[in-house]
């Protein structure tokens, strides 16, 4: 796996040397630490490599820290950000706290207060990795299904769908559980949900396997039987078929993006 990037922008060679040294000692090769002396040299590393750590002085000859931000943006690349500056500039620490950086530390810059900051600027680039990797686990398909439904008949069979997850079950244990007919049920929920019964069931199924991969240290044969798969070997299967790669895979993606 590449390394994570931390990038420090300060226009004062002595600053910008003291704290690229004092990160790289921290680091200890775990983060490549880069310096630039403006935001024009920073823009040029961004464009070679993702940057996942800022550290930008606010006041730079021709572009500021603040500006470099929002261009930043605008090309689409958000690392956490955290401002330096040599004065206690609170209008500049509004709009820092509009930009979303997570701290602003005032020149001469402790090496503690330095360090706490960046480990807790990690932290928060590790949180959004979550939120973006919890993302993945939403089939939309589901989603739009259960918009759809109006019936209470097919609300109460996706109430069961859901409570069921873990087990095997078949469109004829599910009638016979809301006392209605098989076929009725069956041609009720593809109206309603635009889906088959078993479509539904299996996208349901995945995208809790999705979570459970996401967020517990469960086998794949665990999570397979906590979906309702007897078989992993079948449940491997389904989950390349609709995922487009194997739930160990699936897993070491997320691990990958999250692990800074």
């Amino acid at each position: 796996m590449s390394l994570r990037t931390i990038l420090v922008v300060d226009d004062e060679p002595r600053t910008r040397e003291g704290l690229r040294r004092t990160l790289d000692m921290w680091a200890a090769g775990r983060y490549e630490v880069l310096a630039a002396a403006n935001a024009d040299e920073a823009l040029k590393i961004t464009r070679q490599k993702p940057i996942h750590l800022l550290i930008t002085d606010i006041r730079m000859p021709e572009m500021t820290g603040l500006e470099l931000i929002k261009h930043l943006r605008h090309l689409g690349s958000q690392p956490v950000t955290i401002i330096i500056s040599a004065y206690p500039e609170f209008q500049y620490a509004q709009e820092a706290i509009t930009l979303g950086v997570v701290n602003y530390l005032l020149k001469p810059i402790d090496r503690e207060e330095l360090l706490q900051a960046v480990e807790a600027a990690i932290d928060v680039w590790k949180e959004r990795q979550k939120t973006e990797a919890s993302k993945r686990v939403i089939d939309q398909h589901v989603i739009e299904a259960e918009e759809r439904v109006r019936s209470p008949l097919v609300k109460q069979a996706i109430q069961f769908i859901h409570e069921h997850l873990h087990q095997p079950f078949s469109l004829r244990e599910l009638s016979e559980f809301l006392h209605v007919n098989a076929s009725y049920l069956s041609t009720l929920f593809k109206e309603e949900t635009n889906l088959t019964f078993s479509e539904y069931v299996t996208r349901a199924r995945l995208q809790k396997a999705k979570s459970l991969l996401l967020t517990t240290n469960l086998t794949i044969v665990e999570v397979a039987e906590q979906v309702g798969y007897q078989t992993v070997k079948y449940f491997v299967k389904l989950f390349k078929e609709f995922e487009g790669m194997t739930p160990s895979q699936f897993r070491k993606e997320y691990l990958k993006k999250v692990d800074f």
